[in-house]
């Protein structure tokens, strides 16, 4: 398991019964590590967005399990979109990079990987990560003089490679919405029909929406799953429509959603209690599943505090792994990092003080 903190990366590692767990850490003590993502084409290879307010932004890679770590290419240069975005108050603000938010790498290609960045962009790298180009028809589209930040910036935060297809990208953007390519990143078109945002000055635009997380099962890519700002949403149709399966959650804010590795209708959420108070409910973590996809929601406890519990969950803070039974995991702001062996029927914390979590993703090694 990779954790990404506040304060350092952390390499977690257990055998498959996922019971005894070993801790190694803090790698790059006192960095914000934004996001760690293991290669699917080569066990060892380990990529990683480090960043800090003195010294920028770096990428980070290991090619043995995070034992050693080099830094690559850190030049992520806006390309050929001139111009501004607006900001919060609506004025022209000019395009900024300010770090890497989120790294996917290729499933068969281990020197090919993308990066969304802050302001929303799009980066390519063909090897290694040692050089970036930007993939800059996202910000050409007409709407992105349009897009606006969000509260925790406008960011490029998830990257959906097609598993079937490779020149089929989807990418979420905060506050503007989804976008989908199916030429390997050349053109986009926004995919946000069916969402409707309050606070926006028209809550049915094409873009606008503030999207936390989308997810797919690899069986079933046309089926997209979405936690938003307010209200959990799926497509049927590669995100050409969305409509809502909220259903009986107690709350529908929240970041992460996920989906089961084997079961693709079982899909997973973190209700947090609104957008102004970011802690679970009644002060009780509960994770909620629903093995129908969506409307019908059952909340996992077991192992899970259930008082005076205020931590929150990010988007990019919950995996699944690929064993039988499925793993599910999660990492908190208090520092706290779960695991259910079980497919989420029962919960135990691996670790707990580290920094905030803002990232776990995992691995299934040979």
């Amino acid at each position: 398991m990779l954790v990404g903190t506040r304060k350092g990366a952390f390499i977690l590692t257990s055998d498959g019964t996922r019971t005894d767990w070993e801790v190694a850490g803090p790698h790059f003590g006192g960095w914000e590590m934004y996001h760690l993502k293991g290669s699917p084409a080569l066990a060892d290879r380990i990529y990683a967005s480090q960043s800090t307010g003195w010294f920028g932004q770096l990428i980070q890679r290991s090619d043995d399990g995070g034992a050693t770590w080099e830094p690559v290419g850190n030049e992520f240069r806006y390309e050929g979109v001139p111009g501004t975005h607006q900001w919060y108050d609506g004025t022209p603000h000019p395009w900024e990079f300010a770090r890497v938010w989120h790294l996917e790498p290729s499933a068969t290609d281990p020197d090919t990987l993308y990066a969304g960045v802050e302001d929303a962009a799009l980066f390519k790298s063909d090897d290694g990560g040692a050089k970036w180009q930007e993939l800059p028809a996202l910000r050409s589209h007409g709407s992105g003089p349009f897009w606006q930040p969000g509260a925790g910036g406008m960011c490029l935060h998830t990257i959906v490679i097609d598993p079937r297809d490779a020149n089929r990208l989807y990418v979420a953007i905060s506050a503007a919405g989804v976008f989908r390519s199916d030429d390997g990143g050349e053109s986009w078109r926004p995919i946000n029909r069916g969402l409707h945002s309050e606070g926006i000055p028209d809550p049915d635009a094409e873009v606008g929406h503030c999207v936390h997380r989308i997810a797919l099962h690899p069986s079933r890519p046309e089926v997209l799953f979405m936690q938003k700002h307010w209200d959990v949403m799926r497509s049927d149709d590669a995100g050409e429509s969305w409509h809502e399966i909220s259903g009986d959650l107690p709350t529908d804010f929240g970041f992460v959603i996920d989906v089961h590795a084997h079961e693709p209708d079982t899909i997973y959420v973190v209700p947090i209690k609104s957008d102004s108070e970011h802690y679970p409910p009644e002060g009780k973590l509960r994770v909620y599943r629903s093995r129908t996809g969506g409307d019908e929601w059952e909340p996992l406890t077991n192992g899970l505090p259930q008082s005076n519990c205020y931590v929150n969950v990010l988007r990019d803070a919950m995996a699944v792994d690929s064993l039988d039974p499925c793993g599910v995991y999660f990492g908190t702001t208090g520092g706290q990092v779960y695991a259910s062996p079980d497919g989420g029927d029962t919960w135990a914390p691996i670790v707990r003080d580290l920094p905030a979590v803002l990232s776990v993703e995992v691995q299934t090694l040979p």
